[in-house]
């Protein structure tokens, strides 16, 4: 093959530069001449290709995470293998993955480009949040990433998060491969869980912990711990966990939270999952509080909590034994010679290992700095204050009239010479004993405990009353009052809606009166017309009747109208001196009485037919007569 003709894999998979290159894989630009588009190829290096047992597992894998279908997961569209043949005729199957190429940087060269190489708290939050997405949607496919750090993130030009390597992660992880054994996992051991470095079986809460150094890192730039990997696994296992904040004093208190609580060392105690990192997180984001358990961990660690070293590394390490925990040993006879020795031979890596913490954590002389004066200022302010002296903060809430996170006291006091990097403790206003009740009319119950329990106070008993004013299980009315000063923890009760009303019979009252009424209760209104000689608009009946109603149903009323108007027909009988007006016909009329010249004066024979006079329209009168007798 000639050196301008392009690799192939597949038959289709051009292979081009090299973009990537990590402890297990090599990851080229490559292009796919079947549909035209951009890929990344990952190629499993050489000598890992030469494992049988690697090669079943990578395989299998593979196959996997191809069916992982995630926005926040680097799409894979193919695997396959490259048959190669080697020096002396030996022919060697190298696996490869093909991959989605995202046009972007990982999260390892965002912060190595960084000037203060960390991230803003809300857009390390958002980025975090979409990783744990990521990973809750693998964890419901039956993959655990187990290698989560910067390098495998990858941030897009649009700004999207994409997660990678799942793939050779597992299958490094089912070798049951130690750090010692392999080089693949050392530039991990930052991120690698307690259970991990433990050597123990690793689940969903593994890639929390890994996801919780993560977000440690964004936020400060510098992992946890730090150290050699031997020093590292220790410090997983051992270390009390650093808060953010005493690396970066801009980290609001929510994220040390979520950091402490993914951090736990005993993954039953913590995070059970990614989504709920990933909620709270997003609650974070949208101004909302977080779990409570999280923030209780938070509060209950704070005192107790080291914090972390500022860079660069010097942060001192617990490393002597908890003997506290440790059972009474039994009466023992006397150790022999040999005994001692292997005893000693055994202690020896141990001792080692707590030299090398303790020497790592050593400056070359103390330096002594003043403790500068912080009383008065609020609690963001004295952090700072404390950590540009090169000095750390622990923090405890008091009770105390001053303004709510104002500090009121410090230990050591003002002035006092310090070694660089102690504590100072400072005492910050919780705000007075007294708490006012806040504004809960309106609100529903659930609402109204939360406001309640964020003003230090409890909901007390809940009763249930009618009333028009309020949706059913809205707060009607509290007692203590709204705004009344209680003590801190009182229980507050109050008064909810049923969700009924009382509807009164309003029969033969006008309708025009009981519609104001009705509306009042919340309740709609229809009306019946019925023929009545009760007086116009007067309410005849009504469905339902008097009693309770729930809000928001109708009301029917039967409403009085007075009867349609008739016509009256008046009879009179009519004479030939009639004076009419005939406007039916075509023959003139005069005023006078018409009479047949040959009549006489009396008829004979003849009918005089009444005719009806209406005043609705014109009538004939007419007299019949018959002829005259000769």
């Amino acid at each position: 093959m000639s050196s301008s003709t392009p690799r192939l894999l597949g038959g289709r998979y051009e292979v081009g530069e090299l973009i990537g290159r990590g402890g297990m894989a090599e990851v080229h630009l490559g292009h796919d001449a079947r549909l035209g588009r951009p890929v990344a190829i990952k190629i499993l290096r050489t000598d890992h290709a030469r494992d049988a047992a690697f090669l079943g597992r990578f395989r299998r894998e593979a196959q996997s995470v191809a069916g992982l279908n995630h926005r926040s997961i680097v799409a894979v569209y193919d695997s396959g293998e490259d048959r190669i043949t080697e020096t002396g005729g030996a022919t060697l199957d190298i696996p490869y993955i093909v991959m989605e190429y995202v046009d972007g940087r990982t999260l390892r060269e965002v912060l190595n480009d960084s000037e203060t190489g960390t991230i803003e708290p809300d857009e390390a939050a958002r980025i975090v949040q979409q990783v744990l997405e990521a990973l809750d949607y693998s964890h419901e496919m039956g993959i655990v990433h187990r290698d989560i750090k910067p390098g495998n993130v990858m941030l897009a030009d649009d700004g999207s998060v994409k997660v990678m390597d799942f793939g050779i992660a597992r299958a490094i992880a089912d070798t049951q491969a130690t750090m010692t054994q392999t080089q693949a996992v050392i530039g991990t051991a930052q991120y690698i869980s307690p259970e991990q470095a433990r050597g123990e079986t690793v689940d969903k809460r593994s890639d929390v912990y890994s996801t919780g150094c993560l977000l440690f890192e964004l936020l400060t730039g510098r992992t946890p711990y730090t150290g050699e990997p031997i020093s590292l696994t220790y410090q997983h296992v051992n270390a009390d966990i650093p808060l953010p904040s005493s690396v970066n004093p801009s980290v609001p208190p929510e994220l040390d939270a979520i950091v402490l609580h993914a951090l736990t060392k005993d993954r039953d105690e913590r995070y059970p999952d990614a989504r709920a990192m990933a909620e709270d997180l997003g609650a974070f984001r949208g101004g909302m509080p977080i779990s409570p358990v999280v923030t209780e961990h938070l509060d209950a660690a704070t005192t107790a909590l080291p914090v972390a070293a500022a860079r660069p590394e010097g942060a001192p390490l617990r490393t002597e034994p908890d003997t506290a925990s440790m059972p009474a040993a039994p009466p023992r006879r006397r150790r022999s010679g040999l005994g001692w020795v292997i005893a000693a031979l055994l202690l020896i890596p141990l001792a080692l290992l707590g030299w090398y913490a303790w020497s790592a954590s050593q400056g070359d002389d103390v330096v002594e700095v003043a403790v500068p004066r912080v009383v008065g200022m609020d609690e963001d302010a004295a952090r700072a204050e404390l950590n540009k002296a090169g000095l750390r903060t622990d923090v405890e809430t008091v009770t105390n009239d001053a303004t709510i996170g104002e500090v009121v006291a410090q230990d050591p006091g003002e002035g006092t010479s310090v070694a660089e990097g102690d504590p100072v403790t400072i005492e910050v206003s919780g705000g007075p004993d007294e708490v006012t009740v806040p504004s809960i009319v309106g609100m529903s119950r659930g609402e109204a405990k939360s406001a309640l329990e964020a003003q230090g106070l409890e909901l007390g008993t809940v009763t249930k009353e009618d009333s028009p004013d309020q949706s059913a299980n809205h707060v009607i009315s509290t007692s203590p009052g709204v705004a009344e000063s209680v003590a801190r923890g009182s229980k507050v009760d109050v008064v909810v809606a049923s969700g009924d009303v009382e509807l009164k019979d309003y029969t033969g009252q006008q309708i025009d009166e009981v519609r104001n009424e009705i509306f009042a209760l919340g309740l709609d209104v229809k009306v019946e017309s019925e023929t009545s000689s009760e007086e116009p608009g007067t309410v005849l009946g009504q469905n339902p009747g008097a009693g309770k109603i729930k809000q928001g149903r109708t009301v029917t009323f039967t409403v009085a109208t007075e009867p349609e108007s008739t016509t009256t027909v008046t009879e009179t009988p009519s004479t030939t001196s009639d004076e009419t007006t005939d406007e039916t016909t075509d023959e003139p009329t005069t005023d006078e009485p018409t009479s047949d010249p040959t009549s006489t004066s009396e008829p004979t024979g003849g009918t005089l037919s009444p005719s009806p006079t209406s005043t609705d329209r014109p009538t004939t009168d007419r007299t019949t007569q018959s002829p005259a007798s000769p």
